[in-house]
């Protein structure tokens, strides 16, 4: 099985775990160590990089903060400012990246990605998260509204991600708070009460998309808030699952990309080399099979556009979106703390 592998290997996040090409080492989630993502990146240099995995955004960031040495990390939008505040990045050398042009102009409207100081972020990837959930077990009614993950009738039998970012975009969602970028201290709190009350159905937070498809796979749980990788992982092993982004409170979207980190220790023109075949158009095919996910570039998401795993589960909706970008860095860390809190059960 596919995720339970990756579950596995995800495990060793102490350092590298696929030691291949020593002149590069990418930091990456769990999963994203495929090299179809990067096929370019192999065919001119015989191997893929050498890779190190992690599970959340926050996990990656205080490892590199803490001296770990890697040439480039794919972090989320709502990360990239952290890096910039500690000194972390450097900004990248798009004459050097012949497809920079092709990214959506959308995934690059902030002075935290692009500024005048040059280009901080080369977004790569973007997805949704909403409920995935066992059709077999759980009638598609139940899952019409975000309270599903508060109801009774479900404890012990959902899963949440263990990332801060991610349940509180489903908590503001589930308690009417479309936008997170200027949240009052009364939606912060409500959002907090309602993440207790869910606390009190959950049978584990999920690490990374492979555990929450083990998790949904073994029966463990029925209903998880996803992404779509999870997803993507459940039906490559013939599970039933279904995804749901369209509750009445809404859904969220989040991307990603890669930072370049100031005094990376391997071979520069390779780090090119890897972001080149990220942005090949031909990933996007390869992108969407294996993770789910869409590309930010226009011309890779043309070749894709009508696929049916665009339209279920990257295609607008008429719901509420909680759109993950860039929030008020103390906000945010005020919302890890309550996290850490909540799953503590206080």
């Amino acid at each position: 099985m596919r995720f339970l592998t990756t579950t596995i290997l995800a495990s060793a996040i102490a350092g590298p775990v696929f030691a291949a090409d020593p002149e590069l080492t990418v930091f990456d989630w769990a999963g994203f160590e495929v090299p179809a993502l990067f096929q370019g990146y192999v065919d001119k240099n015989g191997d893929s990089p050498t890779f190190a995995l992690y599970g959340d955004d926050d996990e990656a960031f205080q490892k590199i903060a803490s001296g770990f040495k890697a040439d480039t990390v794919h972090p989320c939008s709502q990360m990239v400012s952290k890096y910039r505040d500690a000194g972390l990045i450097e900004p990248w050398d798009t004459s050097k990246i012949p497809n920079f042009d092709k990214i959506d102009p959308k995934f690059l409207d902030s002075e935290v990605y692009k500024d005048d100081e040059g280009v901080w972020y080369i977004p790569t990837d973007w997805g949704a998260t909403a409920i995935a959930y066992n059709p077999d077990t759980v009638p598609a009614e139940d899952v019409a509204s975000l309270q599903v993950f508060v109801d009774p009738k479900y404890q012990g039998r959902i899963s949440l991600p263990d990332s801060s970012d991610d349940v509180w975009a489903l908590a503001y969602l589930a308690t009417g708070t479309a936008d997170w970028t200027d949240v009052s201290d009364e939606q912060f709190q409500a959002a907090a009460e309602w993440l207790r009350e869910a606390h009190q159905n959950v049978a584990a937070y999920w690490a990374d998309p492979s555990e929450q498809a083990q998790l949904m796979a073994s029966g463990a749980v029925d209903i998880a808030w996803s992404w779509n990788d999870g997803v993507t992982y459940l039906r490559a092993d013939d599970y039933p699952v279904a995804f749901q982004r369209e509750a009445e409170e809404g859904s969220s979207t989040f991307f990603c990309g890669f930072v370049n980190i100031k005094n990376g220790p391997g071979n520069e023109e390779k780090l090119y080399d890897f972001i080149n075949a990220w942005l090949d158009a031909g990933t996007g095919k390869a992108l969407l099979d294996e993770i789910g996910y869409g590309h930010t570039s226009t011309e890779a998401m043309e070749t894709i556009k009508d696929e049916a795993a665009v339209q279920e589960g990257l295609s607008p909706v008429d719901v509420p979106i909680l759109a993950q970008t860039p929030n008020d860095p103390a906000q945010r860390e005020k919302q890890l703390a309550e996290f850490e809190k909540i799953k503590a059960g206080f």
